[in-house]
């Protein structure tokens, strides 16, 4: 590890520790009380093979750096309103391009009706919802095969609006809690995607379109055990200028999905100390490309089983196993310079990975994390999954293990 990464790490945990004694504000705006929440992590990976997540890893790096910040008031009983912003740098990522995470007019009728709007954040599974805020998380990186993090603005949010509420069921069978959702969804040309597309020399100009969908999960009569299952479709077009090669003008283009859906279905159990988190996603993308008539189609499908136990109020253990595979078909007059690949025991068509984890809580606002990734496949295929062309220009191992630190606060 160089002096300049270890100055870095070691400056970072000074700035955690200046701003672990700092609480939630509040102040008062038109005789209403707005709270002021924030949080900040500061990472550092090293892999012994292959760079990960468009990181110089093999070599140790920190470019791995997230914060926000939020502020809400309550203007009537049932009537709420905030926003956050947010900022990353992740390798060849965001680099420090801010954002509006979300912005939200919250109106709650009913426990089991009410309406939201603005630019809301998608409810998908378990934690999409809730994938940026590590304080509330065991690992340093949620399992990549359903939640990666070079590909978070895929998923993260929608502009438009949802309904939702929660139902108390008889008869003592628990409750059930609904989210319908549609508006309009657009990545961010600093994501994971954008960066992937560039291997094919395509600039993206947009990617964006119709997101709507549903999620239902049940809180079951047996304590501490919640199921549920979401559904999202998309219409997305995709514009942007393809090079074909060294010299030759840009090409533009422009791709329209046919079919664009995901599928997940999850379960948590909470029990005393331990928590057991499994989910399953599958994801296809079915796109037409003009003017050369191309068609491919991406069938992305992961799933994990996660565990924790607090062994201490302070420490805290867990381990994970994820599954990731992707099968790609073309066709059309430009099939032939995208072949197909569907033999998922290739390593460029999965990524395995095998993950242990402590967690310790210095105080009520600061946690330090330490991980181990063991994995096997690098899944370069249509579709990224951390690993990059481009930040391996040497080709792939198809086996990497990875060492994860990472300090965070919150207020």
């Amino acid at each position: 590890m160089s002096r300049r990464i270890l100055n870095l790490i070691l400056g970072c945990a000074s700035v955690c520790v200046g701003l672990t004694p700092m609480r939630a504000q509040e102040f008062k705006l038109f005789e209403r009380t707005v709270q002021v929440h924030g949080f900040a992590s500061q990472g550092f990976i090293y892999t012994n093979d292959n760079n990960w997540l468009t990181m110089n890893t093999s070599q140790g790096s920190a470019a791995f750096t997230d914060f926000g910040l939020n502020m809400s008031t309550q203007i009537t009983d049932k009537f709420r309103i905030g926003a956050q912003g947010y900022d990353r740098d992740l390798g060849q990522l965001g680099q420090y391009h801010p954002s509006l995470d979300w912005a939200v007019a919250d109106y709650r009728f009913k426990s089991w009706f009410g309406i939201r709007g603005g630019k809301v954040k998608t409810t998908l599974g378990l934690f999409t919802d809730t994938q940026d805020l590590d304080f509330l998380h065991q690992f340093a990186l949620l399992p990549q095969s359903v939640y990666p993090t070079d590909l978070r603005d895929a998923t993260l949010a929608h502009v438009g609006g949802d309904i939702y509420g929660n139902i108390l069921l008889q008869h003592h069978l628990g409750d059930l809690a609904y989210t319908v959702y549609a508006g309009h969804r657009s990545d961010s040309k600093y994501s994971g995607y954008s960066y992937f597309l560039t291997k094919y020399g395509v600039t993206s100009s947009s990617f964006a379109g119709l997101q709507y969908g549903s999620d239902l999960r049940w809180s079951t009569p047996l304590k501490g055990l919640l199921i549920g299952a979401s559904r999202m479709n998309e219409e997305i077009t995709d514009n942007g200028n393809l090079s074909l090669g060294p010299g030759i003008d840009f090409t533009s283009y422009s791709a329209v999905s046919r079919a664009d859906w995901t599928n997940q279905f999850y379960g948590e159990y909470v029990i005393r100390k331990l928590q057991v988190d499994s989910e399953y996603r599958r994801y296809l993308h079915d796109q037409i490309v003009s003017p050369d008539s191309l068609e491919t189609i991406s069938d992305v499908r992961g799933w994990y089983i996660s565990g924790c136990y607090r062994i201490t109020k302070r420490l805290a253990l867990g381990s994970y196993y994820s599954r990731y595979s992707i099968t790609s078909v073309a066709g059309g007059a430009a099939a032939p310079f995208f072949p197909d690949q569907t033999d998922t025991s290739l390593p460029a068509n999965h990524v395995y990975d095998k993950v242990i984890s402590g967690r310790v809580d210095l105080n009520k606002f600061w946690s330090a994390k330490v991980e181990g990734h063991f994995m096997n496949g690098y899944g370069n295929s249509s579709f990224p999954d951390g690993f990059y062309p481009l930040a391996n220009p040497g080709g792939f191992k198809p086996n990497t293990n990875a060492l994860v630190l990472k300090t965070s606060v919150n207020f």
